[in-house]
């Protein structure tokens, strides 16, 4: 479901009462004048939405308002549209990271220790990812991006490993990995 969509739903199961009481909650936000305007919720909404109140990454205060005219059912309904939009946007970054880390693995080599420091990984843990993989490159430049992102969290994005690749020097890696594990054709080496 899309906000937009669930937005109309919650406008649809809104009381005429309900409706009143969330346009009187609004009247910090929006002026008497406008709010006579509103005759529906998608409306009101839309007021929110034009006072920055409202958007697909900021439901809190509508979720607030629902809550404020007993209608926790479609403030539920609101934030369970928020978690899945984070948990997709959480899988989308980690499918990123996957195929960063599969791109790394054909092309980084011997540097994955210098991109380690980069990325802020301890002496430690870099010692113990060689001694996981003393002989495979390519699996150590997988746990590279897998201790990376376990010990970063939220801040292991692809922007910051590709900077992290410039920083080192390997632009040819980084242009292979923005273009999507195609290597950058290019470029003349004269």
């Amino acid at each position: 479901m899309t906000f937009n969509t669930l937005l109309l739903e919650i406008s649809s199961h809104l009381s005429k009462e309900q409706l009143e009481s969330l346009k009187f909650l609004c009247g910090d936000v929006i002026r008497k004048r406008d709010q006579e305007k509103v005759d529906t919720g998608i409306k009101l909404f839309q007021m929110l939405m034009q006072r920055a109140k409202l958007g697909p990454d900021n439901t809190e205060y509508l979720s607030r308002l629902l809550t404020e005219v007993q209608r926790q059912d479609l403030r539920d309904k609101l934030q369970s549209l928020d978690e899945q939009q984070r948990l997709h946007s959480f899988n989308s970054l980690s499918n990123k990271l996957e195929h960063a880390a599969e791109v790394l693995s054909e092309n980084l080599g011997h540097s994955w220790r210098k991109l380690g420091r980069k990325l802020g990984l301890t002496e430690v843990k870099l010692a113990s990812i060689s001694r996981k993989y003393p002989t495979d490159l390519e699996e150590t430049a997988v746990e590279l991006v897998r201790e990376w992102r376990k010990t970063k969290g939220e801040q292991a994005t692809v922007e910051v490993l590709l900077q992290a690749l410039r920083d080192c020097q390997l632009n040819l890696t980084a242009d292979t990995l923005n273009n999507g594990g195609q290597p950058d054709h290019t470029l003349c080496h004269i």
